[in-house]
């Protein structure tokens, strides 16, 4: 099973958001606990806590490219930059195929015209993170 798979998988049949879907199908990649993991990402469901804001799938590779670029510095912040530089890059991709990254847009809200349908983002944000934070 890929981790796409894996993640609309955990979403559709685990009703996981779609922050927890995509970050907990890397929870090996990520050195953490699944169950870390979704408590973490509970609240970016819905947009961040169902504001339709940015999309959860997103803030989930963001939070991967986070774990695995981070030194975890923590008197220094020296990684800073390069997590900046790929979620941008991440965030730039998603918005360049999805159209937004907005979930409000996304699904449709404000207009009835769907852009983009919750398991197309994560699906999305599992290939962000293949792209940006794997070392395939």
């Amino acid at each position: 099973m890929t981790k796409e798979d894996k993640a609309v998988m955990l979403r559709r049949e685990h009703g996981y958001n779609c922050c927890q879907a995509v970050i907990c199908a890397y929870a090996e990649e990520a050195g953490m606990k699944e169950e870390d993991l979704f408590r973490i990402a509970e609240g970016f469901g819905s947009g961040l806590g169902c504001t339709k804001g940015h999309c959860g799938a997103l803030s989930a590779a963001c939070m991967m490219a986070g774990i695995v670029k981070s030194t975890a510095t923590l008197e220094k912040g020296d990684s800073k930059g390069k997590t900046y530089a790929v979620t941008r890059d991440m965030v730039k991709d998603f918005e360049q195929e999805a159209g937004t990254v907005r979930c409000r847009d996304l699904k449709g809200i404000e207009t009835g015209k769907v852009l983009y349908e919750c398991e197309d983002c994560v699906r999305l944000g599992c290939r962000l993170i293949e792209k940006y934070c794997t070392k395939n």
